[in-house]
Parts: C-alpha cells; sequence; structure tokens
C-alpha cells in the first residue's frame, strides 16, 4: 500500500486520480445501460523481478490460472443475463459489467477498483476529470478478505456499494471502516463461535490452530481462541502461515504438530494454502490428526481430490448450506458469454480449459490447436466441479440486490425512468433496505452491518471407494436461534481420522473423580491440571473440582452431606461376587421348593403324602417360596419401598412357614392322644381348627408389622460414621421394638415348635415327621441364636449379608429336614409308601 500511495503521488503536479499501469490485458467487458464493476482472482499468484518491483509494483506477471473465480464470473453473467431477460425486474433496462483480474495482488486490487471508478486512461488525467461520475456503479467482490479490505478502504469515502461473495473477515462489519462494504456471505464472527461450540460439543478442549497470515485467519482465528476459552477450550499453539512463505516455515509447521499432545487443529485457511500444506503434510505423513475447517475448504472437492495421503480423512467443518439455482450449470458451462474482443485474458482461460493453443509457441512443442469452438462435454476439471453452488449462490444473490435497488431507484413499474441520476450513494442506502425474495424461495437482505443471516452446514468427510470423499451434512449452526440451540448435530454416524467411528479424544488433562481436586500445572493453560486427592476430612462434590470442601457429616442433613460428599457407596449389589452368590443361593432354594411342590402334587394320593395333612405340606411349600424369595429385597440399593418390604415380608413368611410347622406338630400329637382308648381329641383339633390356627398366628405378626410401618417404619439412610473414605448404605431399622418384636415372636412360635416336636420324637410311627421337625427346628433355633450376635457385630453391609444368611440357612434346614427324606421314599423307596408302612404294620427289621 506504501508503495502504492508513493507511486500515486510520484509527481506533485500530477493529480491524485491519475491513474498508472495497464490493465486491459486482464479485463472481460460487456457494456450495458449501468454498469456493474467486477474484481476476481483469475490467477491465483504472481512474479515480478524486484527491478520491475521498483520501477513499478503494478505491472505484475500472474500465473497459476485460477479456475475457481471464472467460476465466481460466471455465476454474476448468469445473474446479470436473467436480470436483463427479465420483464419483472428492470423492464427496459440492461445491465453490463467490466471485469478485471487482481492476481491474488492487494496492490493490484486497489489499482483495478482505481480503474473501475474512473476508467483506465494511461495519460494522466486532467483534473477536472477526478470530478466526474464512477464508470461503474457497484463493485462485485473481492473473494478474499484482506484484498476485499484494502478495496473497501479506498472506495468508501466514496460511498461506492461493494458487495463480496465470499470475504468473511469479521473487521469488514465496522461501518466506520468500511462504510459501503456489504455482502452474502456471513460474518467470521458467527463462523468462530460456532466452531467454538463445535469443539465444545465433541469434548474437545486442548487444541492447536492454524491459520492463514492475513485478515481472515487472523481476525477468524483471534476471535475463535477467544470465544473458546469462555468456553474452557484451550489452545496450545497458534501457527500462522501464508502460501508464499518459505519451505523453511512449513517444516517447522509440521515438526510443531507433531511434537504437541493436541490430537484436534482448528484451521482458518483458504483453498490456495491448501495447495501448498498438503504436498508437505504429505511427504511428512501427517495424518491421524482431527482437523476442523471453516467455510473456506471444507466443502472444496478439488482440495478432496489432492489429499491422495489422506491426511484430511474424516475432517469436520462448516460450510455455507447447500442449495440450487436452476439454469446455472447449463449457463456455466457455456464459456462464450465470458469472451471480450481482443482479450488476452480470455484466450489464456480458453487454453487452459480446453488444453489447447490459438498460436503455437516457438519451443518446438506439437500442441492441440484451439478452434474457438470447443465445448465442456465429457470434460472433468476444476471449472466444471460444481461443488462450490452455496457461493455461486451468493455471487448471484449480490447482483439480485442491486437490480432491486436499481429498481426502486429507477421507479420501475412496466417500465423505468432512465432520467434518473444515478448517485452510489443512493444505490448504497436502498441496498441497505432491500428485502427480496429469490426465485429458490430464500430472502435477502442485510443488518446495520451489511451481513447477511448467519447459517451454516456441519460438513463431515468421508472417504468412499475409488479414493473419493463424500461431504456428508451432519448438522446445523443457526445464529437467529437462542444461544442453547444454535448448535444442533443431527447426524451421528461419523467418520473420524483413520477412518474411525469413535470421537477422537483431545484433553490436556484428564477429568477429576470425586475426593480429588484440580492443581493447576505452572506456566501452562488452565486445561492443564494434576488431580490431588483432598486432604483428610475435606471432600469433593463433583468432578473437576478445583477446591475441596471441610465436611462434618455427623452434624448435617442427608441433603447437605450429599452436596459436599461422594464418597464410596456400599451396599451389596447384584453385581459384586456377594450378591451374586446370595442371589443364586436364593434362586436355588425357589427352585427346589418347587420341584418338592411338584413331587408332592405329582404323588398326592400316596400315603406319606396324605399323612398329616397334606394341605398344610403344600402351604408351608409355599411359605417356604416366599422365604427365599424375600431375601432378594436384601439385596440392591436401599429404597424406601426396599427397605419397608424387605422386614416386613420376612417376618410375615417366617410366620406363616413355622405356623405350618407347629401345626403338623400339634397334629402329630393330637393323632396319638386320640389313639388312646376313651380319647375324641381330634375334633378339636380337625383341619378346619388347623387352618384357623395357622391364620391366626399370621394374623399377628401382620398386626406386628403394620404398628410397625405407622409408627416408625424403615427407612433407607447413608452411614458416615462406618467407614471415613466410605457410605454405607443401609435401612434405618425407624422403631428398634417393632424389629425385635418381629424376631421375639418367630422366635417364641420356633421354641414352640420345638417343644411339641420334641414331645412327640418317639411316637411309635415307622414314620415319624416330629423327628424330622424336631430336627428342622434345632437348626431353625441355632441359627437365629448364633444370628443375633453376628448382626450386631457386622459392619456395613455385611449386617445384611448375615440376615440374608439367616434367612436362606434356616429355608434350606426346613426344606431339607421336613421334605427331603420324604421326597427319597416317594421316588427311591416306593414299597415303603403304604399305608400299611406307615401305621407300622409291615415287616420288622431283625
Amino acid at each position: 500500500t506504501k508503495d502504492l500511495i508513493k507511486l500515486l503521488h510520484r509527481n506533485k503536479n500530477e493529480p491524485a486520480c491519475t491513474q498508472i499501469g495497464d490493465l486491459e490485458d486482464a479485463q472481460l467487458i460487456r457494456n450495458g445501460d449501468i454498469m456493474l464493476g467486477g474484481i476476481f482472482s483469475f490467477h491465483s499468484s504472481w512474479k515480478n523481478s524486484q527491478d520491475n518491483y521498483e520501477k513499478n509494483p503494478l505491472r505484475l506477471q500472474c500465473t497459476s490460472l485460477n479456475f475457481r473465480d471464472f467460476q465466481f464470473a460466471q455465476a454474476m453473467l448468469f445473474a446479470i443475463e436473467e436480470i436483463n431477460n427479465s420483464s419483472d425486474l428492470l423492464p427496459g433496462v440492461t445491465l453490463g459489467y467490466k471485469m478485471y483480474d487482481t492476481c491474488g495482488s492487494i496492490a493490484r486490487s486497489v489499482r483495478v477498483a482505481l480503474a473501475l471508478l474512473n476508467g483506465n486512461e494511461i495519460e494522466a488525467l486532467p483534473a477536472e476529470a477526478c470530478t466526474r461520475p464512477a464508470q461503474v456503479q457497484v463493485i462485485m467482490g473481492e473473494t478474499s478478505s484482506s484484498p476485499t479490505a484494502a478495496i473497501a478502504t479506498a472506495i468508501g469515502p466514496f460511498h461506492i456499494p461493494m458487495i463480496s461473495h465470499f470475504a468473511t473477515c469479521a473487521c469488514l462489519s465496522d461501518k466506520i471502516k468500511y462504510p459501503s462494504f456489504l455482502r452474502t456471505i456471513p460474518s467470521d464472527y458467527y463462523q468462530s463461535r460456532a466452531l467454538a461450540q463445535l469443539v465444545k460439543y465433541f469434548g474437545w478442549t486442548w487444541l492447536g490452530a492454524v491459520r492463514t497470515n492475513d485478515d481472515y485467519g487472523n481476525n477468524g482465528m483471534a476471535t475463535f481462541i477467544a470465544t473458546a476459552q469462555q468456553l474452557g477450550v484451550c489452545v496450545e499453539y497458534s501457527i500462522s502461515f501464508f502460501r508464499t512463505d518459505p519451505l523453511e516455515k512449513i517444516q517447522n509447521i509440521i515438526e510443531i504438530i507433531k511434537t504437541s499432545t493436541s490430537k484436534v487443529i482448528v484451521t482458518f485457511l483458504s483453498n490456495m494454502d491448501w495447495d501448498v500444506l498438503l504436498q508437505e503434510f504429505s511427504r511428512n505423513n501427517l495424518t491421524g490428526y482431527q482437523w476442523v475447517g471453516t467455510e473456506g475448504w471444507i466443502s472444496d472437492s478439488q482440495i478432496a481430490a489432492m489429499d491422495k495421503s489422506h491426511i484430511l480423512d474424516g475432517a469436520i467443518g462448516l460450510s455455507i448450506p447447500k442449495t440450487h439455482v436452476s439454469g446455472i450449470t447449463k449457463f456455466m458451462f457455456n464459456v462464450k458469454p465470458l469472451n471480450s474482443s481482443n482479450s488476452v485474458l480470455f484466450r489464456e482461460f480458453w487454453e487452459a480449459l480446453f488444453s489447447c493453443k490459438f498460436n503455437q509457441s516457438n519451443s518446438g512443442e506439437i500442441q492441440k490447436k484451439c478452434t474457438g469452438e470447443e465445448d465442456l462435454t465429457g470434460v472433468e476439471n476444476s471449472f466444471t466441479d460444481m461443488s462450490l453452488m452455496p457461493i455461486f449462490y451468493n455471487v448471484y444473490k449480490g447482483v439480485y440486490a442491486v437490480a432491486h435497488a436499481l429498481h426502486e431507484i429507477l421507479n420501475c413499474n412496466k417500465t423505468c425512468d432512465k432520467n434518473v441520476q444515478l448517485d452510489p450513494y443512493t444505490i448504497l442506502q436502498q441496498l441497505q433496505k432491500i428485502h427480496f425474495k429469490t426465485k429458490e424461495g430464500d430472502f435477502v437482505y442485510f443488518n446495520e452491518n451489511g451481513d447477511p443471516p448467519a447459517k451454516y452446514e456441519i460438513i463431515n468427510w468421508q472417504p468412499r471407494e475409488n479414493d473419493t470423499v463424500e461431504f456428508v451434512s451432519v448438522g446445523i449452526y443457526d445464529a437467529s436461534l437462542p444461544e442453547d440451540r444454535q448448535l444442533s448435530v443431527t447426524n451421528m454416524s461419523l467418520i473420524w481420522a483413520k477412518n474411525s467411528l469413535q470421537v477422537p479424544v483431545s484433553v490436556c488433562s484428564e477429568k477429576c473423580p470425586h475426593g480429588t481436586h484440580k492443581v493447576l500445572q505452572k506456566g501452562k493453560p488452565v486445561c492443564c491440571y494434576d488431580c490431588v486427592r483432598c486432604a483428610e476430612g475435606e471432600m469433593s462434590n463433583a468432578t473437576d473440582s478445583i477446591s475441596c470442601l471441610k465436611c462434618f457429616p455427623e452434624f448435617w442433613s442427608n441433603e447437605r452431606r450429599d452436596a459436599c460428599i461422594k464418597k464410596e457407596e456400599l451396599f451389596i449389589s447384584y453385581e459384586e461376587i456377594m450378591g451374586a452368590l446370595l442371589t443364586t443361593a436364593s434362586l436355588l432354594g425357589t427352585c427346589m421348593t418347587a420341584l418338592v411342590a411338584a413331587i408332592f402334587f405329582r404323588h398326592r394320593k400316596t400315603p406319606l403324602v396324605r399323612a398329616n395333612n397334606s394341605e398344610l405340606s403344600f402351604l408351608l411349600l409355599f411359605s417356604l417360596t416366599l422365604c427365599f424369595l424375600c431375601s432378594l429385597t436384601f439385596i440392591g440399593q436401599p429404597t424406601d419401598w426396599s427397605c419397608m418390604l424387605r422386614h416386613t415380608a420376612f417376618g410375615i413368611t417366617f410366620v406363616l412357614c413355622i405356623s405350618c410347622v407347629l401345626g403338623k406338630t400339634i397334629v402329630v400329637l393330637m393323632a396319638f392322644k386320640a389313639s388312646l382308648p376313651g380319647r375324641n381329641i381330634t375334633k378339636w383339633f380337625g383341619p378346619t381348627q388347623q387352618r384357623v390356627s395357622v391364620l391366626g398366628f399370621t394374623l399377628i405378626q401382620v398386626i406386628i408389622c403394620i404398628i410397625w410401618l405407622t409408627m416408625a417404619p424403615p427407612l433407607p439412610i447413608k452411614n458416615f460414621k462406618e467407614f471415613k473414605d466410605k457410605i454405607v448404605l443401609e435401612c434405618d431399622l425407624g422403631s428398634t421394638i417393632g424389629f425385635w418384636s418381629v424376631l421375639g415372636y418367630i422366635g417364641l412360635l420356633a421354641m414352640m415348635c420345638f417343644l411339641f416336636a420334641f414331645l412327640a420324637r418317639k411316637l411309635p410311627d415307622n414314620f415319624n415327621e416330629a423327628k424330622l421337625i424336631t430336627f428342622s427346628m434345632l437348626i431353625f433355633c441355632a441359627v437365629w441364636i448364633t444370628f443375633i450376635p453376628a448382626y450386631v457385630s457386622s459392619p456395613g453391609k455385611f449386617s445384611v449379608a448375615v440376615e440374608i444368611f439367616a434367612i436362606l440357612a434356616s429355608s434350606f434346614g426346613l426344606l431339607i429336614c421336613i421334605f427331603i427324606p420324604k421326597c427319597y421314599i416317594i421316588l427311591l423307596k416306593p414299597e415303603k409308601n403304604t399305608k400299611k408302612n406307615m401305621m407300622g404294620k409291615g415287616p420288622r427289621k431283625t
């Protein structure tokens, strides 16, 4: 810029608007009633010797033809042709254009902007010519942010509107510096914030950053880093790069990436930067990194085609939403409208597009001759690639915005008033107010900063067969929505670096668990820390706690304890070995009881089953099944219902069981007494009396449990006192009297049953059931007498295990002692299962 100013003011006698340099070889022109200017980088690079640069920095030799900007020019021509052929928009008025090639040079960009305003005269203009109207009313372009900023600075004081389709730098929203600038692509202010939300969404808090060293990269990355830090994301390194940098700079970038610990790299780069970087990254096999990109390259199929080493596989980033403009593809494949008489630029484009030459060179190399009639049928190159259709649409919308503004200014109805004197400032004011709908159904308008609404598509690079890449839409970002709803990832079938289906992990330090707190590592960002255990008497209440809290849980409510302390919770779970073994034993007992019941039912008419009240036998088997199953309520994390159920179910089922055994014992005694002369006792304890006795004994236990649950029910508690570093989840008894009343009543019935069975043990039946009951009650009483000291002295969850063991042991004792001998006779000694043998009248053993 300094060289340009020095050149423009090299002679004090020349007016300030003097034009320097010859641009006619780099222009495309078509006349019309109203002229639009177009500034594109038809060449992506240039060269100039140092001697020539000192003489004239604007006279450049352009190299590397850039088909992408020719596509943008075609999109501009398509919109102009549609408008000129329309009877509804600007009827009777034709739009013309004058396009210039900037060759990727900022100085040349300013030069062609001045040429568009004042013409391209070689000689110095007379001073009065500086007051004449501008040659064009609006400038369309430029593609990159830095040349756009330079042009907008130069033409801003003249209020010449400039509409860019691809310059995204947030700096261009500054209306003080760039008062006449507008654009049809969202500002990087929104894209940077969207990228920050995207990396946070996937849990990436430790990133690398690579940016292009221009306004686009520097401003975009600065906004991203600031937003990311607010979201708790840290950047390990941030490297700048420009495509003209020496190879040593690229090697330094590769070394930094390889030695870093971050696995996710956020980029603000253009497609021209990747042209250079991909070659060196491939040579150094820089694979395995997760790349996050911007709209500048994430949906560019040419970059995907260049990536033969799969450096960028699985990349994710933001793109302008996909769209379709009807008719534009067919128009763009007809390149002849780009032609203008004696245009050196068009001839060069035609030769590169069709790989031919109009004039053979003197080098002796035979080349295909151009006829000027070639067509694009069957041609495949970057010009025929339509992956940048959203950007073509931006160019299209920009031209239509100008047309709608002119339509209002010229008071168009069926015809337009061509006598209206057009003024760039009036056009600029009208552009800032336009609001119209395109034929594709999208609304076009600009906010107070000259920006359109911000909406992005989230694109994921997914490799396919034959080394191709599909750009898959996996979500959307809409800046117009509330902040918590702006980012939406809708398709989770993503592919990451190295074709992985797992989301990459990129963190400096893993999360600190409960009971620890973070201590920052000296000299590193806040994302890098060590996890240090809390001191004695202190605990942390969440992961990644920054400090520990002093805890005095014995004086706190349960809610306060939960808020402070997060220790290991102890209870018998189904997943641990002890819980699994107890569960297995419970289910085994249940199955055995069911099997015995099935055997008894199958042989229910045999003397052995019918003896001593078979109805009580089946009721006893049912109660034993409930006893085995009630032990399951003691396993698992205690809840309100499980705490109330476990003790009451245990108490009632065991009373039912003991009541049945007691009834069977009384039946044996009564049967013996009734067999004595003059006795008729059986009428006092027949089947009805037996049922009533079982019901009565059980009802008493039910009443005790109801009183217990009503007065002080058992509830789950957290025991902080048992262990310092653990919490015991257990059931508080509520009422100790209620608990021991339940156990005491069971013990009372068991002692009565044992006493009656003991008295009947020597009765003269061949099969005296009293002996079996005596032995089973002996086991039952022994288990529950030893249970008391073991239960009281067992710590934590082991007290619950002791109770479960007592339930299972006593249940197995009753089942095995009472029923297994009978099953043995039924299945293996059927000859003893007779009435004569039951009455002791069989043959005696000698």
